[in-house]
């Protein structure tokens, strides 16, 4: 290849979104688990999808510090952001700044056990270029989970045993009405390149106001959004509580 030829197209680069803040559980992406920080284990996770370079996008240089300490790529933004959204497309644009990476893929910063398959199974959709973010869902099979408004919902046009569907919304409420399956919605995305770009760059939109899902400020904006079905929802630590589990399935796994 010359000098002047353009580099290849990554498949995927893995931003994870990190910060120091958290009502219930400060400081939580330093928190031990069997051995290292929450951040290093999500870094791990990421790093065993093996569907590209892995970022972790830290608001602290504490985080940042951590994750070079373990071998990984950290870069600092700005600890104000309001949103992962807006801390991914920062990062990108600092680990990227050649614009390589066409797919980016948000893992949030507090799910140390997610399964890598599940990093992975978020690429599927973008296989169709119409496709402008994918996510996942997994089906409720705790019987108060349904109106529980803290587990979102993903209404899913659902294409045939594929395991792959188009969402029509996300919602804390109860939906769709009747019998017949719901969704939990797990909040990890591929983004197009573009349309993160073209996302952030959206004001809040009047229902991702009203239910406080962001998400559905793209739809609103007419972007479309595939799920992908997985097995299981990952544990998203939030307390000392999930953390006390986390360590116990990292070590039951070390075992």
């Amino acid at each position: 290849m010359s000098e002047n030829s353009p580099a290849p197209a990554l498949p995927a680069m893995v931003v994870i979104p990190a910060r120091m803040a958290s009502t219930r559980l400060p400081g939580k992406p330093l928190a031990d688990i069997c051995g290292a920080p929450m951040i290093v284990q999500v870094w791990r996770r990421a790093m065993e999808a093996d569907v590209g370079p892995v970022v972790v996008a830290a608001a602290e240089p504490e985080i940042a510090d951590a994750v070079t300490a373990a071998g990984g790529r950290a870069v600092l933004t700005a600890p104000d952001l309001p949103s992962g959204s807006d801390r991914i497309a920062e990062a990108l644009a600092i680990a990227d700044p050649e614009g390589r990476a066409r797919i980016v893929v948000n893992v949030q910063g507090d799910l140390p056990t997610i399964d890598p398959g599940e990093i992975r199974a978020a690429l599927r959709p973008m296989a169709d270029p119409a496709v402008d973010i994918a996510t996942l869902a997994a089906e409720i099979r705790i019987e108060e989970e349904r109106t529980n408004p803290n587990v979102v919902k993903a209404v899913v046009a659902w294409q045939g045993a594929t395991g792959v569907g188009r969402a029509l919304y996300f919602t804390r409420a109860t939906a769709p009405h009747g019998a017949g399956a719901h969704w939990h919605h797990i909040g990890l995305y591929a983004y197009r390149r573009d349309a993160l770009t073209r996302f952030v760059r959206l004001p809040p939109s009047p229902l991702e106001q009203r239910e406080k899902l962001e998400q559905l400020r793209a739809l609103e904006a007419g972007m479309r959004i595939d799920v992908v079905a997985v097995d299981t929802v990952p544990l998203g630590v939030d307390t000392p509580e999930d953390l006390a589990r986390a360590r116990a399935i990292i070590e039951s796994r070390i075992r």
